[in-house]
């Protein structure tokens, strides 16, 4: 894989990124109330298996299971002095598993804090934290930096910051509109792009959030605000529903690829699956997209 991510979201080439980690590690027997990330250090053979499924099912791009690894949620776990040794292992498996066939993105989540002036957590120290995530994750060999499920426009920034003190890593993000396609902090798709596409992005867009039709519409309006961008799109597969303590998502993968094909029409150049998508929804939208799965 000679070329870089960059050098192939310019060729204007369509990537497809993986589709959900919590829900699949769920699955394959995370404890409830576990955090994820320590999977990488105790049961690495499970993280592969996951990264080599979505693989086989055509990702071009893979997730590095540290959505939660600052040190504000690991923290939360007692695992606040395992930052380093959390986020590089959870690139150097992701590495492993893709070799030179798929592009790896460091997965940086929400610290899960306030921002001043709602809540404790100041700009500075958010950079602090997710500079020390970032930092991990280009140890441990990830291609590039991914700002992942955010609400408040600030704390994107700061990770955005953070990111590029300690590494020259290409760096997307993407937010969540789930509220009426707007964050639940009340950022629309429109200032979101606005203000986070000119700090030098590779990709923008969405991730998670309520609907397939919400994404359609974030992606529209991102488009209509700023049309060179290149967008983003990481979908639920559509709204969880309880069963038997457990969520469940009805979208089939045959919906997720019909999907996939209007927002690439939008202008999205990367496009996966979030929570509730599985392998075989990756598979459709692949093979939708033209990219279609190992044999």
């Amino acid at each position: 894989m000679p070329e870089t991510l960059r050098q192939r979201l310019l060729s204007d080439e369509v990537l497809v990124a993986d589709g959900a980690t919590g829900t699949m590690l769920q699955a394959a027997g995370l404890p409830e109330g576990a955090a994820p990330e320590s999977w990488n250090l105790t049961h690495p053979e499970k993280i592969l298996d996951l990264h080599r499924a979505y693989l086989e099912a055509g990702s071009q791009i893979i997730l590095t299971n540290s959505f939660g690894g600052s040190r504000f949620r690991l923290g939360k776990k007692g695992l606040e002095d395992k930052v380093r040794e959390v986020n590089r292992a959870a690139a150097a498996l992701a590495k492993e598993a893709a070799g030179q066939t798929a592009f790896v993105a460091g997965s940086m989540g929400p610290t899960g804090e306030l921002m001043k002036p709602m809540g404790t957590l100041s700009y500075e120290a958010a950079v602090e934290a997710f500079a020390e995530q970032a930092g991990a994750l280009a140890e441990g060999g990830a291609d590039a930096i991914l700002v992942e499920t955010m609400s408040d426009l600030n704390e994107a920034k700061a990770a955005i910051e953070g990111a590029k003190q300690v590494t020259d890593l290409p760096i997307l993000c993407t937010m969540s509109f789930d509220t009426r396609q707007h964050t639940m902090m009340g950022v629309s798709p429109r200032q979101a792009i606005e203000e986070l596409w000119p700090l030098g992005l590779l990709a923008i867009g969405g991730n998670c959030g309520r609907t397939l039709d919400d994404m359609e519409e974030v992606l529209r309006q991102m488009r209509a605000a700023v049309p060179e961008a290149t967008l983003m799109a990481k979908p639920n597969a559509g709204l969880p529903r309880l069963v038997d303590g457990r969520a469940v998502y009805d979208v089939t993968p045959q919906v997720m690829a019909e999907y996939a094909l209007r927002y690439v029409e939008l202008g999205a150049r990367i496009v996966g699956g979030c929570c509730g998508s599985t392998p075989a929804h990756i598979k459709a939208m692949a093979a939708a997209l033209g990219s279609p799965a190992k044999p």
